[in-house]
């Protein structure tokens, strides 16, 4: 129920909706990372894609919302659909609350809806589970659908969002004031040429996180080449919760997809730390994954290269860890920066 901690009464997150010029490649990026595309629109040129409980929509249209996001902002997550107890009354609370209601001309759905960070869309979505749902009243069936064999990713664990300097508190307190997310870490991150600092944020049904990123020091860093690129804040990458990492990047080895390089020596001393964690360490050094955790436990996480424009995908596994991969920092802000050095932005 909604409450002085859960003001709209917030669940989750239902979809994650992508507008881009290019709908061939990002169809098949979905495809290597094992979601099956299922259904359209019934009124629109927008796909529905699924995966355990992720759901992504694609949308081709040629004119409204999402067609104008990805004319000013290239490949783009234009919108995306959150659960709440009810829709009606989410939307009123966050209106009230301070949010800019979304234009009713423009839409692309039928849902009540908010503008969010980058003037994307947040909708609210009332309907959904197993047994009732959007997909099944508002799409229909392909006559030839994608069936892929899923690769174990099981939720959206977090999305991170790129601000402009100086608006991190002004973005931190949209989620806080609107929605009752609350403050779960800061990081101030030093690379050996750039920097950031980051304030997690977890929704207040414990669901899901967004951490929210800003540049420090020149602007060579990976944000504001990210605002740069998109022209503008926005979301810039999406975590995929997976239930066995090593399995998944075993299933897309071959693909499209490709992933940051750490360097050898991180090796000689991650397990060292984490004597606990217990899957095979051949293939995570293989796979190159990144490994992070405590005495109470330990996480599994590894970042792709930019796949949309500046937008990336990160994978995790926890094992009893809720952290962010804290010890990994350094190793991946190095990571990020020889990428920059390959396509001459640092």
């Amino acid at each position: 129920m909604a409450s002085e901690q859960n003001p709209l009464g917030l669940l989750g997150i239902e979809f994650t909706e992508f507008a881009t010029p290019e709908h061939d490649f990002m169809h098949q990026v979905f495809i290597d990372f094992g979601f099956s595309k299922l259904k359209k629109s019934k009124t629109k040129d927008i796909a529905y894609y699924k995966q355990n409980d992720i759901n992504f929509l694609l949308n081709n249209e040629r004119s409204g919302f999402s067609s104008e996001f990805a004319k000013s902002h290239g490949p783009a997550i234009c919108s995306m659909g959150w659960r709440v107890e009810d829709a009606k009354f989410a939307f009123e609370g966050a209106v009230e609350r301070g949010a800019k209601p979304a234009d009713e001309a423009s839409k692309d759905h039928p849902y009540p809806a908010i503008y969010g960070i980058g003037d994307s869309l947040i909708y609210f979505i009332d309907i959904f589970g197993e047994e009732n749902n959007i997909y099944k009243n508002d799409f229909v069936d392909l006559e030839n659908p994608v069936v892929t064999q899923e690769k174990g990713f099981i939720e959206v664990d977090h999305l991170t969002n790129n601000v402009y300097k100086g608006t991190m508190e002004k973005w931190a307190n949209f989620y806080k004031d609107i929605f009752g997310f609350t403050e779960v870490r800061y990081f101030d991150i030093k690379g050996s040429q750039t920097a950031l600092v980051s304030y997690a944020l977890r929704s207040p049904d414990g669901s899901f996180c967004i951490p929210i990123n800003e540049g420090k020091g020149n602007d060579k860093n990976q944000i504001d080449e990210y605002l740069r690129d998109y022209d503008g804040p926005g979301v810039q990458h999406l975590a995929f919760r997976s239930r066995d990492i090593v399995a998944s990047l075993d299933a897309m080895e071959g693909s499209s997809i490709q992933t940051l390089d750490i360097i050898p020596e991180y090796y000689d001393t991650i397990f060292d730390k984490l004597p606990q964690v217990t899957e095979d360490r051949e293939r995570i050094k293989h796979h190159q994954i990144l490994v992070d955790g405590d005495e109470d436990g330990y996480l599994l996480q590894i970042f792709t290269k930019n796949l949309f424009g500046p937008i990336f995908i990160e994978i995790i596994q926890r094992k009893n860890n809720l952290g962010f991969g804290e010890g990994n920092f350094t190793a991946l802000f190095q990571s990020i920066e020889r990428d920059q050095q390959r396509r001459g932005v640092l």
